[in-house]
Parts: structure tokens; C-alpha cells; sequence
């Protein structure tokens, strides 16, 4: 079957194993045993507007940081005598600010929806809980990155030869800049996806009440 028309679960079935399914169920249970709690306290005045500053806010931190990181990077490199050891170490230490950014948002947004309504305060249980099942296995597969990078570095360097003066080294290497720089921002707007389907969530419920 084409990948692009199974359906979610289908797909998230290949990523969790016996307990993960267990974990899963009992998760479920939880979040429907929410639907029956206490009244939700309603969103704070303000608190829609609050979350959506809060966002861009890490967002644009984020952007300028990479933007940073890359001019850094690449200034400290020159010729083809430039080693990849500098790009892989900015690059996890770029992935591990996100993940804490991004995680401390995530978990922002995630209590503001629990106070709302008992659906959303439901969606944020299941954002937590699958936060926890599956967030392991995207940690592992975004480490590799940096290793697919490594692999872009030296076939650039490669093809620019090493006989090449320096305005053609420097050139292949502002050309790996620039993809490596794409690929943290393309790796940012994955990790917020999570974050910005709650706030979808958030946003329809506000409108529906208006």
C-alpha cells in the first residue's frame, strides 16, 4: 500500500510494540474517564493571544539561533581543509535546545487546553501520553540527521576537489551551510507540528464558543 494513503494508525502501529499497545490502552481509559470530570474553569482571559505570542516568540528565538549557529559555524571553516567534527557539534547542540524549547511550550499548551473543556482536556492527556510512547523513537531518528549531513559534507568537498582555490572552497562550503541550515529549520517545524495541532484545537474551540 502507498504510504501516503494509510491511515494513521496504521502507520502508528509500526512504531509501537506489545507494551507501547498496552501503555496505549490504559491511556485510553484515562482520557475517557477525563470526559466525566469536573467542569473545565474555561480559558483565561487573553489566554488564546498569551499562547499564540508564546509560540512565535520561541519560533523566531529558534530561527535566529540556527541562523546564528550556521554564520558561526561556517566562519571558523575554510577551504577544503574544513572538518564536518564543528557542523556536528553545533548541530546537537541546536537539537538539544530545541527539545527543550519546544518541550517547555508543548507542555504550556497542554495545560492551558486542560482547563478549557473536558474534549480538550482530553486531547492534552492523549498529547502527553503519546508524547511519551513515541517521542523516544523521533529523538533516535532525528540523531541520524546529523549523520546523513556528514555525508552531504563530503560529497560536496569532493566534488569541489581539493586542487580548487579558495574562492571555490569556500563556495561549496557556503552551499553545505545553507542545506544544513535548512535542515534544522525543517527539523524545528517538525517538532513543533505537535504544538501547533494543539493550538488548531484550542483556536476552533474559541471560535465554536464565540
Amino acid at each position: 500500500m502507498d504510504a501516503s494513503r494509510e491511515d494513521v494508525a496504521q502507520r502508528l502501529g509500526r512504531w509501537l510494540d506489545t507494551l507501547d499497545t498496552l501503555k496505549l490502552s490504559a491511556a485510553h481509559q484515562s482520557i475517557t474517564a477525563l470526559a466525566q470530570g469536573r467542569a473545565s474553569d474555561g480559558l483565561p482571559p487573553g489566554g488564546a493571544d498569551t499562547l499564540e505570542h508564546a509560540f512565535h516568540q520561541a519560533q523566531t528565538a529558534m530561527v535566529h539561533a540556527i541562523a546564528a549557529s550556521v554564520k558561526a559555524v561556517t566562519a571558523a571553516h575554510t577551504g577544503t581543509g574544513a572538518a564536518y567534527s564543528g557542523y556536528r557539534l553545533r548541530y546537537l547542540e541546536q537539537q538539544r535546545q530545541m527539545a527543550s524549547q519546544i518541550g517547555l511550550l508543548r507542555a504550556q499548551v497542554r495545560q492551558v487546553l486542560s482547563k478549557v473543556s473536558p474534549s480538550l482536556r482530553q486531547l492534552a492527556y492523549l498529547d502527553a501520553a503519546m508524547d511519551q510512547l513515541v517521542g523516544g523513537r523521533e529523538q533516535r531518528l532525528l540523531s541520524t540527521v546529523p549523520v546523513l549531513l556528514e555525508r552531504r559534507f563530503e560529497q560536496l568537498r569532493k566534488a569541489a576537489g581539493h586542487g580548487d582555490d579558495e574562492g571555490e572552497g569556500t563556495g561549496w562550503l557556503a552551499a553545505f551551510g545553507k542545506e544544513w541550515q535548512e535542515a534544522l529549520l525543517a527539523e524545528m517545524n517538525v517538532r513543533l507540528q505537535p504544538v501547533v495541532g494543539l493550538m488548531e484545537a484550542l483556536s476552533n474551540k474559541v471560535k465554536k464558543s464565540q
